[in-house]
């Protein structure tokens, strides 16, 4: 089995900027110390070209992006500063997005240390997304032949709008977004299903309405499903607002990543969002996630 990352420098951000961009190389350091995948391959991701991103991007976005010549206030909508390395890192981590799609597809279980880029939308980039990771995959899964029906389940707290927006009324395609009701972006986009919790909501009261939100999942009947995971349900996620344990979390992911072994289905796992401070539950949600899979696969 292989699993991917992007094998960039961290984003360079200025003295206090809330991103916390430290948390992937934490992530990576606890990975291989641990030993976490077990035997399977981790492996640097390829930039994603181009055209792939052209399947989820507008021409003009896309090349302003990669030329610097994007607009000041299209940077600020993203919260980041334009940079060579943020360019490379948004393109590596849609490459790892659609290698760790196709790796799955081979083996049942894929997944890279960074990815979940859902506000990125067509035309703009917002919340820290520049290229939407996971619409990009799918869209080029779908176009390629590789499957003809693709589910993403974003556990993420936030909404995935830039997914519902590139991928909405597209058939071959269902987007479950599990989120807190009270949480950016307050301008919503309709997922396939989206699924609001109130502030506050604990492990017992979100694993109840998740089981029943991926039975819709199942019944589409999905050759591929991207988990974009979040750690920022945790209760101690400062931009969260929900009131997850760790257990509650591994509980989550279980229920998800088992969910497809037992019925066939590959699945694909990106990180999404984790705002932790310190860092380290985020980072440590993170791992989990990977443990429960290296369980279930017996990595």
């Amino acid at each position: 089995m292989r699993f991917f990352f992007p094998d960039v420098p961290a984003i360079p951000l200025p003295p206090g900027h809330r991103f916390p961009s430290g948390k992937y190389a934490a992530l990576r350091a606890i990975i291989d110390a641990e030993k976490i995948l077990g035997r399977a391959s981790l492996v640097g991701a390829e930039p994603a070209a181009r055209h792939d991103l052209l399947r989820a991007h507008s021409a003009g976005y896309v090349d302003a992006m990669l030329a610097g010549a994007i607009a000041p206030e299209a940077m600020r909508r993203i919260g980041l500063p334009w940079s060579e390395t943020l360019v490379a890192r948004s393109r590596a981590t849609v490459g790892g997005a659609i290698a760790s799609g196709r790796a799955a597809l081979d083996n049942g279980l894929s997944g890279q240390l960074a990815g979940g880029t859902h506000h990125a939308h067509r035309d703009f980039g917002s919340g820290f997304c520049v290229f939407n990771d996971l619409a990009v995959a799918t869209l080029t899964l779908l176009d390629e032949g590789l499957v003809s029906r693709v589910a993403i389940v974003d556990t993420d707290v936030h909404q995935g709008d830039g997914n519902a927006a590139i991928l909405g009324g597209d058939p071959r395609v269902f987007v479950l977004s599990v989120q807190g009701a009270r949480n950016f972006p307050f301008r919503r986009v309709a997922s396939t299903r989206d699924v609001d919790l109130p502030d506050g909501t604990g492990d017992a009261a979100y694993l109840a309405v998740l089981a029943g939100a991926l039975d819709d999942v199942w019944a589409f009947r999905p050759e591929l499903v991207f988990f974009l995971t979040g750690a920022d349900p945790l209760a101690e996620d400062r931009l969260g607002r929900l009131a997850l344990t760790h257990r509650g979390l591994m509980a989550r992911d279980r229920l998800v990543l088992d969910g497809c072994k037992s019925r066939a289905i590959p699945v694909a796992i990106a990180i999404g969002g984790g705002y932790a401070e310190p860092i380290d539950a985020s980072v440590q949600g993170y791992a989990n996630t990977f443990r429960v899979a290296a369980d279930l696969w017996r990595l």
